[in-house]
């Protein structure tokens, strides 16, 4: 599948679904609102369902996604593959890039989560398309994710490798504007819109700052 160059910038929102913080809403609905306020990344994360539900519901995400944003499925390259997602986000105790490029189709991306300059330089080595600070504050959304990384383990990522850095973690409306002025090419988060009464107009207010910010950084 090809890569989206028309989608620009390419990691402004990066909004990632979970079923359990979204005030009733499914993973596909998430997406579809998400989308619709401007997100350009949609990941879907979801530990508990079966492949084959799994399988569905990106199916049903990467029709929403379709030349409008990015779709990646969290850990599940099998999933990703199948379904025909843009790409696939790993964790450190996932498949090795690697072997996940050996899989994939050439122009399939891969992210990878980070917590430090020495795993962001090795992802990048091993081909990630983009690494993920995660998480840069705790955050319960995320309760396997361990303590926060803070705002200066972002400006040491962001010099260490050349490939985009997004963070992931405690991410909301009141920070990402600072997380973009430390090095953060865009900013990934779970219940600053999932969980937010109106998904289109969070997910509308935070592309704003992202870009905003972007923008007084060039």
């Amino acid at each position: 599948m090809p890569k989206l160059p028309s989608i620009k910038p390419m990691y402004d929102l990066y909004v990632v679904t979970d079923e359990k913080l979204s005030r009733g809403l499914t993973h596909a609905e998430i997406a579809r609102r998400a989308v619709a306020g401007g997100a350009n990344v949609i990941q879907l994360r979801d530990k508990d369902k079966s492949s084959r539900e799994l399988y569905a519901i990106a199916c049903e995400i990467r029709e929403i996604c379709r030349d409008r944003a990015r779709f990646f499925v969290n850990d599940r390259l099998d999933i990703a593959l199948a379904a025909g997602a843009d790409g696939v986000h790993l964790g450190q105790d996932d498949l090795p890039i690697e072997a996940a490029r050996r899989l994939a189709p050439q122009d399939f991306l891969i992210g990878i989560s980070v917590g430090n300059a020495d795993e962001a330089v090795a992802a990048e080595s091993a081909g990630a398309d983009y690494v993920a600070v995660s998480p840069v504050f705790s955050t319960p959304s995320k309760t396997d994710a361990g303590a926060g990384h803070g705002v200066a383990a972002i400006r040491e990522i962001r010099a260490a490798v050349t490939c985009p850095v997004i963070g992931i973690g405690g991410i909301n409306a009141d920070n990402a504007a600072e997380l973009i002025d430390a090095g953060l090419d865009g900013v990934a988060v779970i219940s600053a819109v999932v969980s937010a009464p109106d998904v289109t107009a969070a997910a509308q207010n935070l592309s704003a700052i992202v870009q905003d910010a972007k923008g007084r950084r060039a």
